[in-house]
């Protein structure tokens, strides 16, 4: 199996990770700051970027600064 394929959770599914709730998380998605594709009318979000991104010092609010 290829190890490059990405994890792709579904916005309650990386709510129930304890990592941000569902309302801030849908909120993000329609702002555009979240690595998601929508497939119909499901979002599925690449978890492993959209963590990097949280970790990241130099995003606010899902915006890269500086």
């Amino acid at each position: 199996m290829n190890s490059n394929i990405p994890t792709l959770l579904t916005i309650r599914q990386v709510a129930q990770t304890g990592l941000i709730s569902e309302y801030t998380l849908r909120a993000m998605v329609k702002q555009g700051n979240v690595p998601c594709i929508k497939v119909g009318v499901k979002v599925l979000i690449n978890y492993e970027l959209f963590c990097n991104q949280l970790n990241d010092p130099n995003w606010l609010y899902g915006r890269k600064v500086g």
